[in-house]
């Protein structure tokens, strides 16, 4: 079933955020704290500095009616700059890969496009953008069809 969440960036704050949403509206969070230090290695990629591979690489915390809040931290050792009003992302998880490629297009069309829609090794088909508007994307198909 498709659905829609909020996506939430920060600078090396997304536990404490996230403990503390989490105090506002209870429940539990889905699959835990995933950390960077969880990837698995990519020789592709430079490693990360030790202090960094503690941070959250993804959380979700189901809130209000079924929507999901969801975030990380973005370490600068990645390139990431956060700073408030790029923090935010509307988060859309259709049922299949070709509504998923069909929004993606429609959206990024005279935007930018962060990352291409790919297959992750956490199991979704994913990719991310900001639309013309500057309003900031991401998909997360979990449906290999």
């Amino acid at each position: 079933m498709a659905w829609v969440s909020s996506y939430l960036n920060f600078r090396d704050k997304t536990e404490e955020a996230f403990n503390f949403y989490k105090s506002v509206f209870g429940g539990d969070f889905e699959g835990g704290f995933m950390r960077f230090r969880d990837m698995p290695k990519d020789d592709a990629m430079p490693p990360m500095p030790e202090p960094d591979l503690n941070l959250i690489m993804h959380v979700t915390l189901p809130i209000l009616g079924g929507h999901k809040l969801m975030g990380s931290d973005a370490p600068e050792s990645m390139g990431f700059r956060v700073h408030e009003g790029n923090n935010v992302y509307i988060m859309l998880s259709p049922d299949t890969r070709k509504e998923t490629e069909r929004l993606f297009k429609l959206l990024s069309e005279g935007g930018f496009v962060e990352q291409e829609l790919q297959d992750m090794f956490w199991g979704d088909y994913y990719g991310s953008c900001r639309d013309k508007y500057g309003v900031q994307w991401m998909f997360a198909c979990e449906n290999k069809v």
